[in-house]
């Protein structure tokens, strides 16, 4: 019995002892795409058209044809000033006009019978002269008084004050009886165009400057700039927008460039003055990296960092230059190639140059599925799928 014992630990102790395998990471393979560059903007909406009502005219408030806040079609009547006496004009410049016209027919059949009678000396040269000169007069003076009733009508057709375009119309500024005069300063009511409306939105020079730079460099392509709108009780409007020019000075004041947008707005939801956030897409970029957030980490310094499987299957730890977020993902700016092998699963249980066993995410029934845990300089709370997730692409 003891030569036997002594037999099988002289066996076991000769057996040499296996390394343990290489662990397991979940990979995904990194490749190019084009990926929108948007950020988000603070703005306010203003009206399409605004017009003040001014009368043109003198006199009385008669009436007040209108509803205050309601909507107003152009060349509806708002208000209709006293016309009696602009009435009584338009008669007195039409009798001018008739005591005109036949003072030119007695002129001018005056100088046609002084015509043949000049011929044969019965009326000298200057009676006939005087009668066609009296002629032309009458003329002109058929053409002023003309001229003076098409006046008098016309005032007398503002005394119907109208809208001059179309929308919703504030309060009144005057009642019936009250007293306008032409050119006042004060507007008798404000029409808005609310359908479309503006959204005028500010941006900082230093943002839109570094965005012209990407333009020339190439590393970016301008695109037709579709805006969405998030309203001040945080939800968002329905319609989409679109940017129609940004202006060509910078305020000196607040160092930013206004962005001008138009939006529909047909059940009148956005009134001038509204606070929004606006999302513009002002450009693509054709050649991006976008990495799952779950890759992605922060070290101590907070600076982004990722773990990739190089070519002899060994961990390798990148320095990683980020530019927002694309749903998920993050879009990287510098660090990371296309073709990379980034570490998404695993990350716990590797260092940088242990060797791996790298499979494709999702693929493997030994790694966890809801993202890598804190590994060494990486900590949960630096973990780059936190706060910073709500940032949009380019911001």
């Amino acid at each position: 019995m003891l030569g036997g014992a002594l037999l099988l630990l002289s066996a076991c102790g000769g057996k040499k002892q296996e390394p343990p395998p290489p662990p397991e990471v979940g990979i995904v393979v990194l490749r190019t795409q084009s990926v929108p560059v948007t950020t988000v903007l603070a703005g306010r909406t203003n009206s399409f058209m605004t017009s003040d009502v001014r009368p043109q005219v003198n006199g009385i408030i008669k009436a007040r044809l209108f509803t205050e806040g309601g909507l107003v079609r152009a060349g509806q009547t708002l208000y209709e000033i006293d016309p009696a006496l602009y009435r009584a004009a338009v008669d007195q410049a039409r009798a001018n006009l008739a005591n005109a016209e036949a003072a030119l027919a007695s002129a001018r059949a005056l100088a046609e019978r002084y015509k043949p009678l000049v011929g044969i000396e019965a009326v000298s040269k200057q009676d006939y002269t005087n009668a066609v000169a009296a002629a032309g007069q009458a003329v002109a003076t058929v053409a002023q008084n003309r001229a003076a009733l098409e006046t008098a009508r016309i005032n007398l057709g503002y005394t119907r004050v109208t809208a001059p375009i179309s929308g919703r119309i504030g309060r009144s500024a005057v009642t019936p009886g009250a007293l306008v005069t032409a050119g006042q300063a004060t507007a008798l009511a404000t029409i808005q165009q609310l359908d479309p409306i503006y959204v005028d939105i500010q941006q900082s020079s230093a943002d839109l400057l570094r965005l012209r730079q990407a333009f020339a460099a190439g590393g970016v392509v301008p695109t037709s700039a579709p805006v969405s709108l998030t309203l001040e009780d945080g939800t968002e409007y329905a319609y989409k927008g679109r940017l129609e020019f940004a202006e060509v000075t910078v305020d000196e004041s607040t160092g930013s460039v206004t962005l001008r947008a138009r939006f529909p707005n047909p059940q009148g939801l956005l009134l001038p003055g509204m606070y929004v956030r606006a999302l513009l897409t002002q450009a693509n970029r054709p050649d991006a990296i976008l990495a799952p957030q779950q890759g992605v980490a922060r070290d101590p310094q907070g600076d982004a960092t990722a773990l990739v499987v190089g070519a002899d299957n060994k961990v390798v730890s990148r320095d990683l230059k980020l530019g927002g977020t694309m749903g998920d993902k993050w879009v990287v700016l510098g660090g990371l190639n296309p073709g990379d092998r980034l570490i998404v699963e695993g990350t716990s249980k590797v260092q940088p140059g242990r060797v791996v066993k790298p499979v494709p995410a999702g693929s493997s029934t030994t790694l966890p599925q809801s993202g890598p845990q804190p590994g060494a300089g990486r900590t949960g709370a630096d973990h780059a799928g936190g706060a910073a997730r709500s940032r949009p692409a380019g911001s």
